[in-house]
């Protein structure tokens, strides 16, 4: 399985973990939520997650939501476009979120 990004910026394409009330109900079937950048592809962020919190993933699926409009005064623009990544683990494995809270 080749990769388009290079090993070293792997990192660079989680953005942060999404913790909404469905995400947290996903945790409980072992699937997690992140945030990445628009352009990663799905082997790019099953080997960031793998490298990042030593896990073994089984499947992940990604969504693109349509933007949100903005608007400032009279002027309308968009939300920065997002994409969404559910990544779900091998039984056993888990990613610690909250940290001994």
């Amino acid at each position: 399985m080749t990769t388009r990004v290079d090993s070293r910026n792997l990192a660079d394409l989680i953005i942060k973990p999404l913790v909404t009330e469905k995400a947290t109900l996903l945790m409980e079937q072992n699937q997690y939520v992140f945030e990445v950048v628009p352009k990663a592809t799905k082997p790019d962020i099953k080997a960031a997650i793998e490298s990042l919190f030593d896990v073994k993933v089984i499947s992940v699926n990604t969504a693109r939501p349509p933007r949100k409009k903005k608007r400032v005064g009279r002027f309308l623009g968009f939300k920065p476009q997002i994409k969404r990544a559910i990544v779900t683990l091998k039984e056993g494995d888990s990613i610690p979120l909250f940290p001994d809270v």
